[in-house]
């Protein structure tokens, strides 16, 4: 992979957190003390937090596979010169 694909990576991964961070505790929120027009507006949204973890899962495997896979690649890259 490139040096920009991995920069965008990084950026994906710390823009995702932010809003998954604020929207999980909200959502337990809701749910224990919100009224009941709120739990139903929230009922509409409430996939949200599911899809951010999943990007987030996503991108944190790559960048915490990332040094692994530049060493391997480096390793093999010495090997062949």
């Amino acid at each position: 992979m490139n040096k920009a694909l991995n920069k965008w990576f990084r950026q994906i991964h710390r823009w995702i957190a932010v809003p998954t961070a604020l929207l999980i505790p909200a959502a337990v929120i809701i749910k224990l003390v919100g009224s009941p027009e709120t739990v139903a507006l929230w009922e509409q949204w409430d996939k949200l937090p599911s899809i951010l973890m999943l990007f987030m899962a996503i991108t944190g495997s790559y960048l915490y596979l990332l040094p692994y896979l530049v060493k391997e690649r480096r390793r093999n890259k010495l090997s062949h010169t």
